[in-house]
């Protein structure tokens, strides 16, 4: 509980800071709380962590209320158009749920979404790695190119291997 009141403390602290310019929103910090949510989404399935899968989720979905298209450029526009619903639908059911199996099937399908966020984007601040179980068959994203497992937490930590870095752009 304390941690998702830090975060949406300091979600909030970036968006009343930027409230003046909704570019810098778009491009610095709204991007990096919804990357940074994901991360802890991730991270939280890695440690088998469904109450913190789920707090993490809901920051993520606040976050994505904070990225205002009609300040992005064309490009950027029609990549949020296209994947915005779906990262709010699947951010919303594993913040609705603390079922580790069920968080994790949606979790799956947010990760290729954020993949193509991210890629097309290409507004992050920090370099990421793509990466994928192979017992799965599915892809995630990290900040470090050691591997924690997000679709199978404890069981198989170390299963998957790096696929693809995106540079920091």
């Amino acid at each position: 509980m304390k941690a998702l009141k830090l975060g949406l403390l300091a979600l909030f602290i970036t968006t009343a800071g930027f409230a003046g310019n909704r570019k810098a929103i778009i491009i610095g910090p709204a991007m990096d709380g919804l990357i940074k949510s994901y991360l802890g989404i991730k991270d939280a399935l890695a440690g088998d962590d469904a109450k913190a899968a789920s707090n993490q989720a809901r920051l993520f979905t606040a976050a994505i209320k904070v990225l205002d298209a009609s300040t992005m450029d064309d490009d950027k526009k029609a990549i949020w158009a296209k994947y915005s619903e779906k990262l709010r639908y699947n951010g919303e059911h594993i913040g609705e749920v603390q079922n580790l199996k069920h968080q994790r099937e949606h979790f799956a399908k947010l990760s290729d979404d954020m993949y193509n966020v991210v890629k097309g984007m290409k507004t992050n601040d920090f370099t990421l790695y793509r990466q994928y179980c192979p017992m799965k068959k599915a892809y995630w994203l990290s900040m470090t190119t050691s591997i924690a497992n997000p679709y199978y937490g404890k069981n198989m930590p170390d299963c998957g291997q790096v696929r693809e870095t995106l540079q920091k752009q």
